[in-house]
C-alpha cells in the first residue's frame, strides 16, 4: 500500500513539472496604455471605434490621393499650354516666312537661278470668232 501511495505521489510530481506556467506578458508602461487603462477611452470603446478610425485613415489617404493627382493634371495643363504657345509662335513665324517668300520678286529672284525670267511684254488677249471651227 506505501508502494501504491508513493506511486500516486510521483505521478503528481511529474505532472507538476509537466505544467509549466508561461510567464505573463506585461504591457509597456507609456502613455497610450496609461490613457486606455486609465483614461475616458476604454479597451472596448477602442476597439469598437477602430472601424471608424479605419475609415477616416482611408478617407486621409483618398485625399492625399486626389490631391497629388490634380497637382499632376496642373502641371500637365501647364505644360501643354508651353507647348501651344511655341506651336504658335513657330506658325506664326512660318507664314511671315511664306508670305515673303511668295512676294514677286522673291518668286522672281528664285525662278532667275532656274533661268526662268518674267516676260516683258505685256500679255495678249485671243479672241477666236464662233464662226471659225474647224
Amino acid at each position: 500500500m506505501n508502494r501504491l501511495r508513493t506511486e500516486i505521489q510521483e505521478e503528481e510530481a511529474e505532472k507538476e513539472l509537466v505544467v509549466e506556467e508561461k510567464p505573463v506578458r506585461e504591457i509597456p508602461d507609456n502613455f497610450i496604455t496609461q490613457f486606455l487603462k486609465n483614461g475616458v477611452i476604454t479597451t472596448d470603446d477602442a476597439t469598437r471605434a477602430l472601424p471608424f478610425v479605419l475609415f477616416l485613415v482611408l478617407l486621409g489617404m483618398l485625399y492625399i490621393g486626389n490631391r497629388h493627382m490634380a497637382d499632376n493634371t496642373v502641371r500637365d495643363i501647364d505644360k501643354i499650354g508651353k507647348e501651344v504657345k511655341e506651336l504658335s509662335w513657330e506658325y506664326k513665324s512660318t507664314k511671315a516666312e511664306l508670305a515673303f517668300k511668295s512676294t514677286l520678286t522673291e518668286v522672281a529672284k528664285r525662278a532667275d537661278t532656274l533661268g526662268i525670267r518674267a516676260s516683258e511684254q505685256p500679255p495678249q488677249k485671243i479672241v477666236v470668232k464662233e464662226g471659225a471651227q474647224q
